[in-house]
């Protein structure tokens, strides 16, 4: 399952990231987003966990937690649709 999460700090790190999942499974990546120039935290990111239970589990217990002074929105991440112009 894939995993959208808000809020972040914009001095959070994938391991940050991948850390606070990982606590309830196993996560096969997690990926903050940053900027193309500057490469600075854009305060969102995406976790991918293999097991659908284990990524509700972390859902439910980390959405509206606080992390590094912020708090932190988790839900299931929808497809992206593509935009035509």
């Amino acid at each position: 399952m894939n995993i959208f999460v808000s809020g972040l700090s914009f001095k959070a790190s994938n391991d940050d990231l991948k850390h606070i999942f990982s606590v309830y499974g196993e996560v096969s990546s997690a990926k903050v987003i940053t900027e193309r120039g500057s490469r600075r935290s854009r305060g969102y990111g995406f976790v991918e966990m293999l097991n659908d239970g284990e990524a509700n589990a972390a859902i439910a217990a980390l959405n509206g937690t606080e992390h590094m002074g912020r708090t932190l929105n988790v839900a299931e991440a929808h497809e992206r649709v593509e935009r035509s112009y």
